[in-house]
């Protein structure tokens, strides 16, 4: 701790003293806002004191939950490793300031230490509101706003069978969503008639609680807590509701808004608001010239107190400016929210509840698909607001565009596809000035200076808060000129693969650190790079010396959804198993034990057009144990999941067909069994077809093989969906050894040279010299390659493995398969089903719906 100081110390200083009470989301602002106009001790041009409640620096108090989600304390920090440091900031953990003495001009903080000030800045933000109804202290009460509150909750929940969440706002949906993820039956409690009643309206009120009701929560709107009822050892058993109503409940969480934290300006005399708040004018001054309040504990110019975050980051922009000899001003700010609360997009922005004089609603509601969109427009075609549930997709481009007329009809902006919409209008229609982030105030103008994300965020900070920008950021970035893979990487998949196979790189971060654009060392990577160098390690896996199995260590956050449980997830939450059926063919007793896979189970069972049999409907703790039935009866995993072969189709061949000139069978057998789980830029499909009447379709697929009476035809290129392309002949009449060598180098050379979720059909479109090069390289070897890539396809067949033989029989492998951490035994409640032509489908609410109400601008035809 310092040693205390008196107020006289400062007076002969050669630099003025600037004290900073609380170390938040705004505190920390505040301080990067100094560093930015050089006013810090490093510059020389002032000592700057932070005096910090809590055990830890400034957090990402927005991104609070996603503690739950695996994301640690350190992860959460706001402050850049050595930011203290470098600017010599003296920083003071766990020492909140405990008295102002404005005539002495000193800060005394609960140590005893007494530091002198030149100018105060007050960031202590808010506190939870907690209703004063009997029984709120008792043991198993609490409140969620810092990460010491969420340890508290995380223990005590260990305990507990069912919660209950008093308050059905932001920070509430928040805490059910934690509740619920730590394995508690959870009840939200909201006295207003509709959860999130500041940012939603009552249609997007009535859709957010169908969908989270979906997902087995309980929520009670219209009524209040009465009391929290207590046993006799003082800890919660139940809650009694206005409505005469009572619940059971074990831990008890009060998320019923926030006060602003004013007690130091209160005791020291400064000016605060009749309902709290130190008042503020337009520069963040408050009564006192000498001292300044901003964030949450400050009642603006305007005469509001901001619980959002980023009208306090304007706040701290403002400050600092002032204090450093500038002029600037807070006259308001922009109230627009995006979320994702319990996995549902939620956003509101401008006047979302139409109360403008005149304000027109044109509304899109479907309560089958829990989607609610609703713009308010004024009577001149002004786009004043809107409310989004459900598919949120669209907020940024319109919340910058609140203000201005819109350039299409509002209902063309709603409608769903195939009903006069939606139409795409894109960041290019924003005008220069819109703010595209909201929490860091940055214009498109801003962000269009610079080139990549890294530089963005870096630059102007936008996209390092709530993060509901980054998708338009992506959209306004240029491509980049050197043709990388992303603002992460300066090269292209195909040579990032060569820079892992030449140099053995094994993991994404030594990768990123080394090859990286110099701006993304040391970071993350993006929702680009990471899934495609994890599919370019594990098809080099057995060659650079990696881990084959795609959820070892760094690999398993790395890979897309479906890979996280070897499993393809399915719109209600559950999961679908696919064992691999090499070319079509099975045994009857093979038939019979997916069959009573599948009773016992209640799985919903379909055979597919690529001659397997899938199982739908599993829970995520049920995959292990119907992957054990299944290996145990010999089957191993199909790669349904992966960006990998999926089959190998076929005819039944001269076996049987009259027709047939080979046995397609046993070449389909052959073939798949070689390239299964062989991880590609994307998915794999082949067929083999006994003659030339082609029943196995074998020129739809990436590659195909047509029988002939001298042996084998090679087709490559093909696709079916939507794009539709029929495979290329690469070469004609095949020995079966002839066919393997080709299929092998055909296959290496793609998975070397591809770009990301780039098929075969496109990769032989864009490749210079189309099919006649790739024949040469793989055909004539003219590049003198094919030893290799025939090397590298043995390492593959030689190191392959089946990934769900290898998980069941790891119990550490074994514990990611679980709904909730804290209770591994505990069903997701939210995964229903009803039934239907005697199997199952998931229980998606059919209501009357879509439901269309349009109202039509004055003057147009109704």
């Amino acid at each position: 701790m310092p040693e205390p100081t008196t107020p006289n110390a400062l007076a002969h200083s050669a630099v003025p003293t600037i004290v900073v009470v609380g170390h938040g989301m705004v505190g920390q602002r505040f301080l990067e806002a100094l560093a930015d106009r050089g006013l810090t001790p490093a510059a020389g041009a002032a000592r700057v004191v932070v005096l910090c409640e809590e055990p830890r620096p400034a957090y990402d108090r927005v991104r609070l939950t996603s503690y739950f989600d695996g994301q640690s304390p350190e992860d959460l920090s706001l402050v850049e490793a050595g930011f203290m440091d470098r600017h010599g900031i003296e920083l003071y953990v766990g020492d909140p300031a405990t008295g102002v003495d404005r005539a002495g001009r000193t800060v005394t903080a609960r140590s005893g230490a007494v530091f002198p000030y030149d100018t105060l800045v007050l960031a202590t933000g808010s506190y939870p509101f907690v209703p004063p109804v009997p029984g709120k202290d008792a043991r198993g009460c609490f409140v969620y706003r810092t990460i010491e509150d969420l340890l508290a909750i995380e223990e005590y929940a260990k305990g507990a069978a069912t919660g209950a969440v008093v308050g059905g706002g932001l920070l509430g949906l928040e805490a059910a969503g934690a509740l619920k993820g730590l394995g508690l039956a959870t009840h939200v409690v909201e006295f207003a008639p509709r959860l999130m009643p500041v940012q939603v309206d009552e249609g997007g009120g009535a859709a957010l609680l169908r969908t989270i009701e979906e997902m087995g929560l309980a929520v009670h709107t219209g009524v209040g807590t009465q009391e929290v009822l207590a046993g006799a050892d003082g800890a919660v058993t139940g809650m009694a509701l206005s409505d005469g109503s009572a619940l059971g409940v074990d831990l008890v969480v009060f998320s019923a808004g926030v006060r602003p934290r004013d007690q130091l300006a209160r005791e020291c005399g400064l000016a605060v608001g009749e309902r709290g708040g130190i008042v503020v004018d337009e520069e963040c001054r408050t009564s006192d010239p000498a001292v300044f309040a901003i964030g949450e504990c400050a009642l603006a110019a305007d005469g509001r107190v901001y619980g959002l975050v980023a009208p306090g980051y304007e706040m701290a922009q403002a400050a600092a400016e002032v204090i450093a000899g500038g002029r600037s001003a807070f006259t308001g700010a922009d109230l627009s929210t995006k979320l994702k609360l319990l996995g549902v997009d939620v956003a509101s922005f401008g006047d979302a509840h139409g109360s403008a004089e005149g304000a027109l609603d044109v509304v899109y509601s479907d309560a089958r698909a829990g989607v609610y969109k609703k713009l308010v427009i004024g009577r001149d075609g002004t786009l004043l607001g809107g409310v989004l549930v459900g598919d949120a997709d669209q907020y940024g481009t319109l919340r910058p565009m609140t203000g201005t007329v819109l350039p299409v009809a509002p209902e063309q902006l709603v409608l769903p596809a195939g009903a006069g919409g939606p139409v795409a209008l894109g960041p290019s229609a924003l005008p220069e000035e819109a703010v595209i982030c909201s929490c860091h105030n940055v214009t498109k103008g801003a962000i269009c200076e610079h080139s990549t994300l890294p530089e963005v965020k870096k630059c102007t900070k936008a996209g390092t808060g709530c993060g509901s920008c980054l998708k338009v950021i992506g959209q306004l970035m240029p491509p980049p000129a050197d043709a990388g893979l992303c603002g992460c990487f300066p090269y292209s998949r195909g040579e990032l693969y060569e820079i892992v196979r030449t140099l053995e790189v094994t993991s994404f971060a030594s990768l990123l650190d080394s090859h990286g654009r110099e701006e993304a060392r040391g970071g993350d990577g993006c929702e680009v790079c990471k899934p495609t160098v994890g599919s370019v390690i594990a098809s080099l896996a057995p060659t650079v010396g990696a881990s084959g199995y795609v959820l070892d260590g760094e690999q398993a956050a790395l890979q897309d959804t479906n890979d996280h449980f070897l499993a393809n997830l399915q719109r209600n939450g559950s999961y679908s198993i696919v064992p691999r059926i090499p070319g079509g063919e099975i045994t009857p007793e093979k038939l019979i034990v997916i069959g009573e896979v599948a009773r016992d189970f209640g799985l919903y069972t379909k055979i597919t057009g690529g001659q397997r049999i899938d199982l739908f409907g599993a829970r995520v703790d049920q995959l292990p144990l119907i992957w054990t039935r299944l290996v145990d009866a010999g089957f191993e995993s199909g790669h349904a999941y992966g960006k990998s072969l999926r089959t190998v189709k076929s005819c039944v061949g001269q076996t049987w067909c009259r027709y047939g000139v080979q046995d397609s069978v046993r070449m389909a057998i052959d073939l798949e069994l070689r390239y299964r789980g062989l991880r590609s830029p994307h998915k794999l499909k082949s067929a083999v077809s006994g003659c030339a009447r082609e029943c196995a379709e074998a020129r739809g697929k990436d590659f195909g093989i047509i029988a002939t009476a001298q042996g084998w035809n090679l087709y490559v290129g093909g696709n079916g969906g939507a794009t539709p392309r029929h495979a290329d002949l690469l070469a004609q009449d095949l020995s079966d050894a002839e066919l393997v060598r080709l299929i092998d180098r055909f296959l290496m050379f793609y998975i070397r040279t591809a770009d990301r979720l780039e098929r075969t059909s496109a990769w032989l479109e864009r490749i210079g010299g189309g099919l006649e090069h790739v024949r040469d390289v793989v055909v004539h070897d003219s590049l003198g390659l094919c030893e290799e890539l025939e090397r590298m396809m043995a390492d593959h067949v030689a190191g392959y493995r089946d990934e769900w033989a290898e998980t069941i029989n790891d119990p550490d492998r074994l514990r990611r398969f679980v709904t909730f951490v804290n209770a591994p035994d505990a069903p997701d409640p939210s995964v229903r089903f009803v039934p239907e032509r005697d199997q199952i489908k998931p229980d998606l609410e059919l209501l009357a719906g879509p439901v269309l109400a349009v109202r039509p601008l004055e003057g147009t035809a109704s």
